[in-house]
């Protein structure tokens, strides 16, 4: 098939299988002499996995890690997809029952978002099928079952700042489904000998944004050392989600949770965390 009798099939534009072959995701099987791209069965089977990993909210530099693994199980890709989507599924319909029934008038308080149920049978069900990856990372399952009653113990907690960061608990679901696989796979992504030297880094930037608290937040070079934060951070968490929402939850933390209030004044004076919160806020509005 010629690129533009895929896009057809498809749905996907010409210009967008163009942009595949460029980065690499998706090469044609074949281009002819005069330099058209042609594509076979089993290419159309690679793009109809990378559309279902885009429909779950994957970058295409994750889909194009995921695909070129040489460990890469298409099957079982399909299983993980399913049940995903499947999750997706379930909760739009939940919230078009929900606007069906407000469209009629009716009051509801029905506020399954913060349904933390679907997040701890994903645990579960890793608790089954990774065993010896658990024990690998953790040292044993007593572990796991330790790190989930502490999860189960501030399930409140974990559900309102699930839903302020990630949007919705289906969200947090995913992303954290998909950064459990990871650190089981591939183990932690930060080494102990690296964690003083971050520390130390991150200190060392939030020292010189707080160092003169009467400089407006919102002036260029404290925007500067804002965007060297964000990207430091960014850096650090080396690829793992924090939900898009992420920064705007720091914000308002630094501006109302008294925690991060005192525990910020009490380090780099006075007035720091206010001033570290409006900084993100003008950093955000300029984004």
């Amino acid at each position: 098939m010629t690129v533009k009798q895929v896009a057809s099939l498809t749905g996907v534009s010409v210009r967008t299988l163009q942009f595949y072959d460029e980065i690499g995701l998706l090469r044609p099987t074949a281009t002819t002499d005069a330099g058209y791209r042609l594509y076979d069965k089993g290419a159309l089977e690679v793009l109809q996995q990378i559309l279902f990993f885009k429909e779950l909210d994957f970058t295409l530099r994750e889909i194009k890690t995921i695909l070129d693994d040489p460990r890469f199980d298409k099957t079982a890709a399909y299983k993980k997809q399913r049940e995903l989507i499947r999750i997706k599924r379930d909760r739009l319909s939940v919230l078009l029952n929900r606007l069906d029934k407000l469209i009629q008038g009716e009051t509801s308080m029905d506020f399954k978002e913060f349904d933390t149920s679907e997040y701890f049978r994903v645990l579960a069900a890793f608790k089954k099928t990774h065993t010896d990856k658990i024990v690998k990372q953790l040292g044993s399952m007593e572990n796991f079952d330790a790190m989930l009653d502490a999860l189960k113990s501030n399930e409140n907690e974990i559900a309102q700042r699930a839903v302020k960061q990630y949007g919705d608990m289906e969200n947090f679901t995913s992303a954290m489904q998909k950064s459990l696989e990871d650190f089981l796979e591939n183990g932690p992504k930060i080494s102990k000998s690296e964690v003083g030297g971050l520390l130390a880094k991150g200190e060392e930037i939030t020292g010189r944004l707080t160092a003169d608290l009467r400089k407006d937040a919102a002036s260029s070079d404290v925007q500067t050392i804002v965007d060297e934060l964000v990207s430091f951070t960014n850096e650090t968490n080396r690829g793992l989600t924090m939900g898009e929402n992420y920064w705007s939850c720091m914000a308002e933390a630094y501006l109302t949770d008294p925690n991060y209030i005192q525990a910020t004044d009490q380090k780099y004076g006075d007035g720091a965390a206010k001033f570290i919160g409006l900084a993100l806020k003008a950093y955000l509005k300029a984004q």
